[in-house]
């Protein structure tokens, strides 16, 4: 179990734990008033809680393909304060869009799986979780495309060298990095990890750096900012 301020995550049978990439997604994912949100593979639905909790209003629906994961974040879904407008699917990412071929969203939001040509992981779920290949992202931003609104967002949380081949798939689609967020886990660090904004405007990209840790241990005041609304500890 892991208490946030507003609601509380259970973890149990889902192969990938709350970490750091999943909190700080949903922490600095940023929209316009979204009416309509969209979580990938939501896993916990820790992410999918955090956007129910910064936007009042918006509607959610969570698409988790593995059968454990989506009943553990239908649990969490139901207990929260936000129950009324969480929804789980228990699909692929593709196969609910096809189903909902005009279905818009204002915010599409991922921390997608990401090993490219890697070694499989023991476990046939944490195997599902976490590795893909190009085609996959290529298949994901095609989908952003198509069910992105004019002025939505689409916000995912990929190592380095995915997140520049997402930025190089993204412009055939005619989506383009709106903002790119480099984090490191210390200020001397190379950046291990990019929260990446995709959007339709064609414009000069934000690109910032961002710092987890201001020594071993140490949360820097640059990530305690962001997550102070749902961490117990800040």
């Amino acid at each position: 179990m892991f208490q946030f301020k507003q609601f509380t995550v259970d973890q149990s049978g889902c192969a990938m734990k709350i970490n750091t990439d999943g909190v700080l997604l949903g922490a600095i994912a940023e929209a316009k008033n979204p009416a309509a949100v969209l979580d990938i593979g939501t896993g916990t639905g820790v992410i999918a809680l955090m956007v129910a909790q910064k936007f009042s209003t918006a509607k959610i629906d969570a698409v988790e393909i593995d059968n454990s994961a989506a009943a553990t974040a239908e649990r969490n879904f139901s207990k929260s304060p936000f129950a009324g407008r969480l929804n789980v699917h228990i699909l692929g990412f593709e196969e609910y869009l096809a189903q909902h071929p005009g279905k818009k969203y204002d915010l599409i939001i991922s921390n997608p799986p990401f090993y490219i040509n890697s070694l499989k992981s023991p476990g046939e779920k944490k195997t599902l979780a976490k590795h893909t290949d190009v085609d996959f992202f290529k298949t994901l931003v095609k989908s952003v495309a198509v069910h992105l609104t004019p002025g939505g967002r689409c916000w995912l949380i990929l190592p380095v060298h995915i997140a520049d081949i997402v930025i190089s798939l993204s412009e055939n689609f005619n989506i383009f990095p709106q903002k790119i967020i480099r984090v490191q886990s210390y200020p001397h660090s190379q950046a291990h990890r990019v929260i990446l904004c995709l959007g339709f405007n064609k414009v000069s990209t934000e690109i910032s750096r961002f710092i987890i840790y201001q020594a071993v241990g140490v949360y820097s005041r640059e990530y305690q900012k962001p997550l102070q609304p749902y961490f117990i500890a800040f």
